[in-house]
């Protein structure tokens, strides 16, 4: 049996992809390279923004047809911030991850050793551990620290003591570790066995009241101080602070047949197999769907901000909840979130990607929330890439018959075929913004963000 995906490049370029169910998701990913025409080292990852084992199956993976992937080639560019000493620079060379906590930064290079940057005490210093880190396979990071999966599944922990940077009480236990998650200020690490081992103070690092339940663990997710296991039998278990989440008594006997957690800052959502969907926590951060429960069915996807929570259901329209200054009320964009393929968050907003490779954005401004200023680019990425493909550099000619061809929409108050049209309007704010369009076009296109119509769908 095959199964077929759509994968996407950030340009937006994408494709469509067949594979055998048992085939390997590194065999997915060169398909994906070969029909996206890209090269060089890259990673796929699912619509939660998490890395796929390459050495997994197709069904090993949980892909399904339908299923929207990412693919992430290795270009990296990096510029020098304070912090950065020219002698790390130099070494940021085929970076192939790079992981972030909140003050300093982690990268793995290709031959498997680590380079920091940043605060010292934020893990931007791991000179003590240098020589340990070889082989690293992945990097988390807690709000100060940083913990690292070796090769042979053990771990190198660096950073602030108090926040994980420390694991020496639990080093032992540390052993065939397959996956890291962390709070703020704690890890959790799942090894081969289904067990978990958990270190630093709060935050759910101490998981000593629910270590007999820790047992066929597949997957954890964390709020900011409390974790949330899924066990192979669909069941959850919850630890840490009770008000980020860590106590899901209330709801204990509806968490069944879980096949996929996303955490706020302070609540947890769960999507069941029948797509239905389970909270906890504070109802300021989410932990309260009831005003939406009828709406949540057939949910497929669930992401988070620091304080509401986004579905996308089997339809493509989307469900909020939470605080509505920061995400949890789409009320002003929700005729526009039909066919919704994919969504991200920042701390207090959502972006949402249609199938036709348009961007609906809400919530807070001031975090992503309103994209007006670019939103031509935005709501028409496919014509401009159009119109760049079919003339190398623009021309006010070629922009306004190639665009007018293919645009039905407005920028603000005016029509937007008025906007291109200097015949059809004159006002000096509808020229600001030809100038705009004509500027951005040729800034994308000398970038090379913009890829030709001929490799695009539409």
């Amino acid at each position: 049996m095959s199964i077929c995906v759509d994968v996407h490049l950030l340009s937006a370029k994408h494709a469509s992809v067949e594979v055998e169910a048992e085939a390997s998701v590194e065999s997915l990913k060169r398909r994906a390279q070969t029909a996206l025409a890209v090269r060089g080292r890259g990673r796929l990852l699912n619509s939660s923004g998490e890395v796929l084992d390459g050495a997994q199956t197709v069904t090993e993976a949980k892909l399904r047809s339908g299923d929207v992937l990412t693919l992430h080639v290795n270009q990296v560019q990096l510029k020098a911030a304070n912090g950065l000493g020219f002698s790390a620079f130099e070494q940021l060379r085929d970076v192939q991850q790079v992981q972030a906590s909140e003050r300093a930064f982690a990268a793995i290079l290709g031959d498997g050793s680590v380079v920091t940057w940043g605060i010292a005490n934020y893990g931007g210093d791991s000179i003590t551990v240098q020589e340990q880190l070889r082989d690293v396979q992945q990097v988390q990071a807690s709000e100060r620290a940083f913990a690292a999966i070796l090769g042979d599944g053990s771990v190198v922990t660096w950073g602030d003591a108090n926040f994980g940077g420390y694991s020496s009480a639990v080093q032992h236990q540390l052993k065939n570790v397959q996956q890291i998650q962390a709070s703020r200020r704690a890890f959790a690490a799942i090894l081969r066995d289904g067990s978990v081992v958990t270190w630093a103070a709060g935050c759910g690092g101490d998981s000593s009241a629910v270590r007999d339940q820790l047992r066929d663990v597949q997957e954890i997710q964390a709020s900011h101080h409390a974790f949330a296991a899924i066990r192979t039998d669909g069941s959850v278990v919850t630890w840490g602070h009770a008000d980020y989440g860590g106590d899901s008594s209330a709801v204990q006997d509806q968490l069944r047949d879980v096949q996929q957690i996303q955490a706020s800052s302070h609540a947890f959502a769960a999507i069941l197999r029948d797509g239905s969907v389970v909270t906890w926590g504070p109802a300021d951060f989410g932990g309260d769907s009831s005003a939406v429960q009828d709406q949540l069915r057939d949910v497929q996807q669930v992401q988070a901000s620091e304080s509401a929570f986004a579905a996308i259901l089997g339809d493509g329209s989307v469900v909020t909840w939470g605080i509505a200054h920061y995400g949890g009320d789409s009320g002003t964009v929700q005729d526009q979130l039909r066919d919704v393929q994919q969504i991200q968050a920042s701390g207090g907003a959502f972006a949402a990607i249609l199938i036709n490779g348009s961007v609906i954005t809400w919530g807070d401004a001031n975090c992503g929330g309103d994209c007006s200023a670019v939103q031509v680019i935005c709501v028409y990425p496919r014509q401009v890439r159009r119109f760049i493909s079919e003339v190398k550099y623009p021309s006010p000619d070629g922009f306004l018959k190639t665009t007018l061809e293919t645009v039905n929409g407005r920028w603000g108050d005016t029509k937007l075929e008025d906007v291109l049209d200097p015949n059809r309007s004159r006002k000096p704010e509808d020229k600001d913004k030809r100038r705009f369009l004509y500027v951005v076009a040729i800034e994308m296109h000398e970038r090379g963000l913009l890829d030709s119509a001929a490799s695009v769908q539409s």
